[in-house]
């Protein structure tokens, strides 16, 4: 069986310094050990210190990724927070062009999440950049037209040092943070004038959604001129109740492992049974496609000691949380998903969309009649680009709302 992710990285490839941070004096090359190895990650005993979004670190990498190579980029560690405000450190990977910016105004740049869907640090961005992995990164190959359009990208690693799997708080931190960082950094001459757009299919429109949602709360000084999220999971526990027992549960088992690595409030441990203990100790360190390949099929009814799981009232409260639209963006959001979509279902998408609608965001909502999950991310992700680029130019935002 050939895994979502495995079918998007072939269907997508088809189609289509000076910091202000600490210097890192590791002499390991990035890319070369996995982040868990790599003392570039660990954070300083002293990160509770620094603000959210300060850079910690910077080193040059080479990207071996397809459309990638002919760009000056670093690696950026920053302090970030946890989706319960407790200090951690992330890291970002800043991709310029080498080419100079001819555009009117400075480069713009896009911070472009990633479909991480993983419990492992060895599926982290700024990891798989740097080897190269398209298998294990397959919208990565959302970036080319960006770069070719002269813009710079930022891929933060937005599941934070735990790999958190699908907690909100915790991924919109590490992406506005990430923007944070890069603009202190100031790497060839990205600073503060420079606009921001955001962009993320799937997993990456997840983390997506909570940055730009949070973004007026926490980072009030990030000015986004739009975001753009395609097929995007916004509502967890339906979700997950949609893929459950299917031949995508793997990203379910997933997820779970990630809430509740991050939130131990939700007490799912608890609720395992033996062969829930076991799978959620199979589950750890895996990326999509071991997650996919391992848990097909699986049921989390046969994983618990209760009938209902997601009603349980401390599992409920913590999917609540993580479920996007509480809060409505400032800036203007184009939100693309296909009825027919077989993994994120699209009714949950919709509810979020009226909830930023009726908060005041201007929505541009697109919703295609045919195709699946991964062939809408090859059928709108150009028009998503040009939905930013048209932000990028004061163009006014288009709305469906």
């Amino acid at each position: 069986m050939r895994t979502a992710s495995a079918c998007l990285a072939v269907a997508l490839a088809a189609a289509a310094l000076t910091g202000t941070g600490t210097a890192s004096a590791d002499p390991i090359v990035a890319g070369s050990q996995v982040p868990d190895q790599d003392p570039f990650y660990a954070a300083p005993a002293d990160i509770g210190t620094y603000a959210p979004g300060t850079p910690i670190a910077t080193r040059p990498v080479a990207l071996t990724m397809p459309g990638l190579t002919d760009t000056d980029a670093w690696q950026i560690s920053y302090r970030t927070n946890d989706s319960h405000g407790a200090p951690e450190l992330a890291v970002t990977t800043l991709a310029v062009p080498k080419t100079p910016w001819t555009g009117s105004g400075p480069r713009p740049v896009i911070s472009l999440q990633l479909a991480e869907d993983a419990t492992g640090t060895q599926c982290a961005p700024s990891y798989l950049l740097a080897k190269g992995a398209l298998q294990d990164a397959p919208t990565a190959v959302l970036a080319p037209p960006m770069i070719n359009k002269g813009y710079a990208v930022a891929f933060p690693d937005f599941e934070g040092p735990k790999s958190v799997y699908m907690a909100g708080p915790q991924a919109g931190h590490a992406v506005l943070d990430g923007i944070r960082a890069v603009k202190r950094v100031k790497a060839a001459g990205i600073g503060e004038g420079n606009p921001w757009g955001l962009d993320g299919y799937s997993g990456g429109a997840e983390a997506t959604g909570w940055a730009a949602q949070l973004q007026p709360s926490y980072a009030p000084e990030v000015k986004l001129a739009g975001a753009a999220i395609g097929g995007t999971p916004a509502d967890p526990g339906i979700v997950g109740r949609s893929l459950d027992g299917g031949p995508f549960s793997g990203f379910e088992i997933g997820s779970e492992y990630g809430l509740m690595t991050e939130f131990p409030e939700a007490r799912i441990d608890t609720l395992l049974n033996a062969d829930g203990k076991a799978a959620m100790k199979a589950a750890a360190g895996k990326c999509t496609n071991d997650l996919l390949l391992g848990f097909a099929f699986k049921k989390m009814s046969d994983y618990v000691t209760v009938p209902d799981f997601s009603s349980v009232p401390s599992v409920a409260a913590m999917l609540k949380r993580n479920t996007l639209g509480a809060a409505a963006p400032l800036a203007p959001v184009y939100d693309y998903h296909t009825i027919a979509d077989e993994i994120v279902p699209v009714g949950q998408d919709d509810t979020l969309v009226k909830a930023w609608c009726a908060g005041g965001t201007s929505v541009q909502s697109v919703r295609d009649p045919l195709g699946g999950h991964v062939t809408e991310a090859l059928t709108r992700s150009g028009d998503a680009l040009t939905y930013l680029s048209d932000r990028f130019a004061h163009k006014p935002a288009p709305t469906t709302c």
